[in-house]
């Protein structure tokens, strides 16, 4: 069995957040060199991505910081949460084989 399909229970969770960071860490970019209030669609999608996890770290940091600052926290963050993820699914025994060795290490 292919191991992705194998532990997608892993592997499904940790796409989607590594997907929002990259989207997160695309929008900061994105950000030095267009208007907040920008119409491209590519933009506005990075908005609409990414604005749920914007919203809960603009609610747990200081409203003194710029959206840039809660930007990197926020792709602080979801980088944590991804740590966190494989530190518990490791904990629990539940990642894939990192072997390399067809049916696992001997």
């Amino acid at each position: 069995m292919n191991p992705v399909w194998q532990y997608w229970y892993f592997h499904l969770p940790n796409f989607v957040l590594a997907a929002v960071m990259y989207t997160l860490i695309g929008r900061l970019l994105l950000s030095f060199f267009v208007p907040p209030d920008w119409q491209n669609y590519i933009w506005r999608a990075f908005i609409r991505i990414t604005d749920p996890v914007v919203g809960v770290v603009r609610f747990i940091t200081p409203a003194a910081l710029p959206m840039i600052i809660v930007l990197v926290f926020s792709v602080l963050w979801l980088m944590l949460l991804r740590l966190a993820l494989v530190a518990l699914f490791g904990t629990l025994g539940w990642l894939p084989d990192l072997s390399g060795a067809p049916g696992g290490a001997t």
